[in-house]
């Protein structure tokens, strides 16, 4: 259900909550005679932090001017007379507000539709199903978010203190070397007489003292701000690790998923656009607190104090180093996988793509990408680290290509346009292996230097052939549906009938009970290696000849039921 709908039936505070977010910077008659198109837009794509992409919201702006016009344009009657003059009059209001700071209106309505967002979700108190997924997914968006503002808040807040440390202690080095002069003048005084050291010699020792006295409080002072700063330092790359964690092994790991199943039929994966756009953040927090820990070092050296900041601060680079190495060395992934079945002399294309590449400025130094083909044995030494010679199963022609950045999605990508596998190296297959079960991988890698080759990344694919052994019938249900749609090309599946006479088929079996098969497991021999009882063919074979069968004569009678 649309957001506006619900945040419309708010009541007391709520209500009184919504309503404040509004005003001259952005009227309510906006949200509500635009709600639909406002809703639909996809304000997290864009990077608020970033300039480069005020291009993207200056788009979002002038299409929020044109529906508003247009909106104005179909109003008609009397009632109609006047709610045309004031969208208009809203249409140009907002042109003059943010035509010079397009990000700023970003800004604003992300904040209206999060804070609409959990106002509604505190009214139903989480526990209404209204929204089913697209609820959870915005709240899910809406924490990830969350936790990107709190994650600015504090490295803001550790900036100013970084800036008030500098002040202070460039004051304290000044007053070091007003000491250091008081101590020379004092050493020079031997050189007098008696009587003109007497004169002199007691306001220099209480200046000294007081001065000295200033320097030892100040020095306690500086040891404590750095502590503290550290310690500001260590929650933020505690929220940090929890964030990435949340990007890379959640959303980035089931975005691979999709990819995945969509090779057997399943849907689309979706376009990694928020996802880079998180990753990205990411980057630039990572980045902008590495900064800040290494200024912080540098005053330490520029001022040693005894005490545990020395180890504390290398705790702090080692931690940085580690999360923006993760985050580096994860988004590198195939964004265009290659065709499963691989013939040789034949085309086929592929994408890699570094979501974080136009962040780190990587692309200042274009990193080069090298395809090979490697057996599955090979894969997983590689992964161990086994194997360090550049062993590969095959040839694979024009596997190099130059990562291009493109200025206007912001992405950093290699494209291979006109790969071809020239030939192919077998294993020695053993008892009742067929060639069709023995398995390669195209690796992709590449190396990346980020922040002029501080930091120098190796970076390879995702972990190769993770398959079980074994699935239980259900999952395999799933499978051989989504299969058989996608093969068909039919929306009608297989209906729960079907799939017990499959059952019965693949486990030799005559019960009509679905739930005799739901903890049955098949093994890959039994799926594709061992023929069925009495038939020179396997389960899979004669399932695929079923599909075939359906899709070249059948289709309308299936389809028809």
């Amino acid at each position: 259900m649309a957001v506006w709908i619900q945040a419309q039936q708010l009541q007391g505070d709520s209500l009184h909550q919504m309503q404040s977010l509004y005003g001259q910077h952005f009227p309510i008659e906006v949200r509500h005679y635009l709600s639909q198109w406002i809703e639909s837009q996809l304000w997290d794509a864009i990077d608020l932090e970033n300039p480069q992409e005020e291009f993207k919201a200056k788009r979002l702006l002038d299409s929020l001017i044109q529906e508003l016009q247009n909106k104005a344009e179909h109003q008609v009657g009397e009632d109609g007379f006047l709610l045309k003059i004031k969208l208009g009059h809203y249409a140009s209001q907002l042109k003059s507000t943010y035509d010079r700071c397009p990000l700023e209106l970003v800004r604003c309505i992300k904040h209206i539709l999060y804070t609409e967002q959990r106002l509604v979700r505190e009214a139903t108190n989480s526990s209404s199903p209204v929204g089913g997924m697209m609820d959870s997914m915005s709240q899910k968006y809406q924490q990830i978010n969350q936790a990107f503002e709190e994650l600015r808040l504090l490295t803001q807040d550790t900036e100013n203190d970084l800036r008030k440390l500098q002040h202070n202690q460039e004051y304290f080095i000044i007053q070091y070397q007003e000491s250091l002069r008081i101590q020379a003048q004092l050493t020079s005084l031997a050189t007098l007489p008696p009587a003109d050291r007497q004169l002199r010699e007691p306001a220099l020792l209480n200046k000294r003292a007081t001065v000295e006295a200033w320097l030892t409080r100040e020095a306690n002072t500086l040891q404590k701000y750095r502590l503290d700063l550290a310690e500001k330092h260590q929650k933020t790359l505690q929220l940090l690790r929890k964030q990435q964690t949340i990007i890379l092994d959640d959303e980035l790991i089931q975005w691979k998923r999709r990819q995945q199943l969509a090779g057997n039929g399943g849907p689309p994966e979706g376009g990694l656009d928020i996802l880079q756009s998180w990753c990205e953040k990411l980057a630039e927090t990572i980045w902008q607190n590495r900064q800040q820990i290494r200024r912080a070092e540098h005053l330490r050296q520029q001022l040693p104090i005894p005490g545990p900041i020395e180890e504390l601060l290398n705790d702090l680079n080692s931690t940085i180093t580690d999360i923006i190495s993760a985050l580096v060395t994860s988004t590198f992934i195939i964004e265009k996988q290659p065709p499963q079945v691989l013939k040789t002399q034949t085309k086929f294309a592929a994408t890699v793509r570094l979501l974080v590449g136009g962040k780190l400025n990587v692309h200042m130094n274009p990193p080069q990408v090298k395809a090979t083909i490697v057996s599955e044995q090979q894969a997983k030494a590689l992964l161990k680290n086994e194997n360090t010679r550049n062993d590969s199963s095959g040839e694979i022609l024009n596997n190099n290509c130059v990562m291009e950045y493109h200025q206007t999605t912001g992405t950093l990508s290699a494209h291979f346009r006109n790969m071809s596998l020239k030939r192919i190296k077998r294993s020695d297959r053993r008892g009742a292996e067929s060639v069709t079960e023995e398995k390669f991988t195209i690796l992709f890698e590449s190396q990346f230097s980020v922040g002029g080759n501080e930091l120098v990344f190796q970076v390879k694919g995702r972990v190769p052939f993770l398959v079980p052994d074994k699935v239980i019938w259900p999952q395999l249900c799933d499978a051989i549906n989504m299969k058989y749609k996608a093969e068909v090309q039919s929306n009608r599946g297989l209906s729960e009938e079907n799939l017990v006479f499959l059952a019965q088929k693949a486990f030799s079996s005559s019960s009509n009970n679905p739930d005799d098969y739901r903890n049955m497991t098949m093994t890959w021999s039994q799926f594709n290696r061992e023929s069925l009882p009495g038939r020179n063919f396997t389960f899979w074979q004669w399932f695929d000849g079923v599909m075939e069968l359906t899709k070249k004569h059948l289709k309308p009678h299936w389809n028809d039921g």
